[in-house]
């Protein structure tokens, strides 16, 4: 992820910290001057520490039981906002959803119940209204921001684990898209709620609202385009029509190519028409400014993209896209020459075809060669 910094790795997976986080550190640090000098300042910075600590530890919560069923995490964030763990892929069965999405609030439950014991349970909701203040005991906040996470991301709304706990228990009775939708749908509600309330009274609601309904909005529009890749072919979706560039072009060239066309990924092919890597709208301008336009084609672009078989299922390319963190996947022939590209955006534009469509499904119109 751009503007992160690898601090270690646990069991194979990346731990990070964005710059957002350490920029959020110094400004809880002069907070906290403003208000007692040096001593509560490096305390308010211990406390912080010490809670995305725990926000950490309630992600590997969410990577040690996906690990359970076989699905990987290459590497977790730690924002100002909170922590975001990458999952290849979400476990397809509802009681494994179930299990991932409640093993992170556990975590905090947990950490919350030991605080507890060692204070005595003199624990309640004051310390998270005082938390800025030096006087509270720091274990006493501590504890109070442990039940607070709980509460908090046990909202049934997406991106919390709320929502997926919620759209596993739907997913028991009904269709994963269906439970999607219907757990997207009552998280919008509850932002419309957060938002209304964020108007007459704490405009921080205002922000959570918006961020939960475009999380839930983004999760339903996730699950509508793998029902719709259900029983397709790649090649039913794939871009057959596109530029490519060769190992020896320079960033200049790909940016001339940019302007001339309306592509956003560019392939670099060597002679054989084999695919080398792909070269993105955002890599080429980080590289203009960097290196300049002189520079090679071969040092921005994204190497290791995955590859599938024009017959391949479309699903299953598209799982490629999510659990290589790849902006597209490389569509090939048999003897391995790049005969299309495949991206969400063309799946999405299929959905919308085929919405069109009073059948739900493709005419000859639309065929595309292969």
């Amino acid at each position: 992820m751009p503007w992160s910094l690898t601090i270690g790795t646990v069991y194979g997976t990346a731990v990070r910290i964005h710059v957002t986080f350490l920029l959020f550190l110094v400004w809880i640090w002069a907070a906290y001057y403003r208000q007692g000098g040096s001593g509560a300042a490096w305390e308010g910075v211990t406390f912080v520490v010490l809670l995305f600590l725990c926000v950490l530890l309630h992600e590997f919560g969410h990577i040690f039981a996906a690990r359970r069923y076989g699905v990987k995490t290459p590497e977790v964030t730690l924002w100002p906002f909170g922590g975001i763990a990458r999952l290849e892929r979400i476990p397809e069965k509802p009681s494994e959803e179930l299990v991932v999405a409640i093993a992170g609030p556990l975590v905090n439950v947990a950490i919350a119940a030991v605080l507890f014991l060692v204070l005595g349970g003199h624990v309640g909701v004051e310390h998270i209204e005082n938390i800025e203040n030096p006087q509270v005991s720091l274990l006493a906040k501590l504890a109070a921001a442990n039940v607070f996470l709980v509460v908090f991301n046990l909202i049934p709304a997406f991106p919390m684990d709320g929502g997926r706990v919620l759209r596993a228990l739907l997913a028991m009775r009904m269709s994963h898209a269906q439970a999607t939708q219907t757990a997207a749908s009552i998280g919008q509600a509850l932002a419309i709620g957060f938002g209304l309330l964020g108007i007459f009274g704490n405009p921080m609601l205002i922000i959570i609202a918006v961020f939960v309904f475009l999380a839930a909005s983004g999760e339903a529009g996730q699950a509508q385009m793998k029902q719709a890749a259900q029983g397709l072919l790649v090649q039913d979706a794939m871009i057959t029509k596109f530029e490519a560039l060769g190992p020896q072009a320079s960033v200049g060239d790909a940016a001339d190519a940019l302007i001339r066309t309306t592509q956003k990924e560019f392939p670099i092919v060597d002679g054989a028409g084999h695919l080398r890597g792909v070269l993105t709208r955002d890599a080429m301008i980080h590289a203009l400014q960097a290196r300049g336009p002189a520079s090679s084609v071969l040092e921005a672009m994204q190497g290791d993209i995955p590859t599938v078989d024009t017959r391949a299922p479309l699903d299953r390319a598209l799982r490629l896209i999510t659990e290589k963190g790849a902006p597209v996947v490389g569509v090939v022939d048999s003897t391995g020459l790049l005969v299309g590209l495949l991206s969400p955006e063309n799946v999405g534009e299929m959905m919308l075809l085929r919405a069109a469509q009073p059948d739900g499904r493709f005419g000859p119109w639309a065929k595309r060669p292969v």
